[in-house]
């Protein structure tokens, strides 16, 4: 075998410790080029592989690439800790936290307003019926006013977060920004 000739693909897996399937699919992904003498294939091969040791290259085609995935990790624990010190400042809090707090209270106002014509009735016993009705009709107005703006608000909160971390909103005044 001189390295200035071709070489069988089942002779090179041979040489370099790999089976010839391997070699076949190193030649359909380019990285030996079919026919071409020992020498490049032992440059290319050796190549890759000081390419995937480095962290460089991925082992597969599309495989990861180390200084793409330090950069994305470190970009999310930059993002982590933000997130992290705005919690503790105050500034956000998740949106999951804050839906649980209003539908508590809503609960509460709501038990509240049902037990009114009962209080009415004994606060106010002389007040006529049409007036407990009309007061009643007002608070439930309100009420299902209160319902629908807060739908509202769950609805266009669930729509805008993209991603899988939990959405955090500004406890003064506006969503986070990225």
């Amino acid at each position: 075998m001189t390295l200035d000739q071709p070489i069988r693909q089942a002779d090179f897996g041979a040489l370099v410790g790999i089976g010839q399937p391997a070699v076949s699919d190193l030649v359909s992904r380019g990285v030996l080029e079919d026919g071409a003498p020992l020498r490049v294939w032992l440059l290319a091969y050796c190549g890759r592989l000081r390419e995937q040791a480095a962290g460089r290259l991925g082992s597969v085609e599309g495989g990861l690439d180390l200084a793409q995935e330090r950069a994305a990790l470190a970009r999310e624990q930059r993002m982590g800790i933000a997130i992290k010190n705005a919690v503790l400042r105050g500034d956000y809090a998740a949106v999951e936290l804050l839906s649980e707090v209003l539908a508590t209270a809503s609960q509460a106002v709501a038990e509240r307003f049902d037990h009114l014509p009962g209080q009415l009735r004994k606060a106010c016993p002389d007040l006529p019926p049409s007036a407990v009705d009309q007061v009643m009709a007002s608070i439930a107005s309100a009420r299902n006013e209160w319902v629908r703006s807060t739908v509202a608000l769950v609805s266009a909160s669930l729509e805008q977060p993209g991603d899988d971390e939990p959405e955090l909103v500004g406890l003064d005044d506006e969503p986070r920004p990225d």
